[in-house]
């Protein structure tokens, strides 16, 4: 039977072997996986021997990992703003630049209510909901089965009597205004998707990555309905990717919202767009 020191090892060469960034980091995290530990333990125990049902559980981690499936796939939960998340095949798995966004949206202060579009996985609003306990959020998804996940992630981190979930289309089945709607929509042109590492292209829902088209398609049906469901003095806060802010801040400009700001993510790349309905 080998040994922790030696699997860890082991698994650290294979990953980086098959060029996967963060080889060290990744190989810990599926090696406490396989073995239920946590991942500190691993430093403590070196020489602790594999089961070898553990060693079989981590070897097809390894085969999974070194075909670029990422670690958030296959643990089916992903760390976001120091909460785990549950993901599934039908979810965008999360990604650290959306922070920039719950950053922005924490700025602006607490609000009593506000819209998430687009939610996936819940994480924007179950977030917020975390962080503003006094509020209560509406949670849209096109897709039912996004909208059972986030319901799950909104149960877990107890703001589920909070949360309102709904199918729809964008604005096509909301109601009534808010102070504060966000949403991290496909924005990923079509043309750009050949671009895009094994990682995301290969486990990521399409649809929640791309419009098939320019990469503003969503942008375009969230300008057009923000004006009639945003309060007077309501702001309404969208990710976008690195390249889009003028094009997003013009067709909300065109929406009549005023004062767009872009912020960008800790890498220095644009990251969101937030404008204002007048009032």
């Amino acid at each position: 039977m080998t040994t922790l020191r030696a699997a860890l090892a082991a698994g650290v060469a294979r990953l980086a072997a098959a060029g996967i960034d963060g080889a060290p980091r990744d190989a810990r995290v599926l090696l406490a996986e396989a073995i239920g530990l946590p991942a500190g333990r691993l430093l403590i125990e070196p020489d602790r021997k594999l089961e070898r049902n553990e060693n079989e559980q981590y070897q097809n981690f390894m085969t999974r990992r070194s075909s670029h499936e990422p670690v958030a796939r296959i643990l089916s939960r992903r760390v976001f703003w120091g909460r785990e998340f549950s993901v599934s095949p039908e979810t965008l798995d999360p990604r650290p630049e959306t922070e920039t966004l719950i950053a922005a949206a924490l700025d602006l202060g607490p609000v009593h209510r506000f819209a998430d579009l687009g939610t996936g996985t819940g994480i924007i609003a179950v977030t917020l909901l975390g962080e503003w306990p006094k509020a209560t959020a509406l949670a849209t998804d096109i897709d039912p089965a996004c909208l059972s996940v986030a319901a799950a992630n909104a149960a877990r981190h107890g703001v589920a009597d909070r949360l309102d979930g709904l199918a729809s289309d964008w604005f096509s089945h909301i109601t009534g205004r808010f102070p504060l709607i966000l949403s991290n929509p496909p924005y990923i042109a079509v043309d750009e998707l050949a671009g895009l590492a094994p990682e995301v292209i290969r486990h990521d829902p399409h649809r929640a990555l791309t419009d098939g088209a320019d990469g503003l398609t969503a942008y375009r049906r969230i300008a057009e309905g923000a004006p009639r469901h945003l309060e007077p003095g309501g702001t309404l806060v969208v990710e976008i990717g690195p390249t889009q802010a003028d094009d997003v801040a013009t067709l909300l400009r065109a929406a009549g919202l005023i004062d767009p700001a872009v912020l960008r993510d800790l890498d220095g790349r644009d990251r969101v767009v937030m404008a204002r309905m007048p009032g």
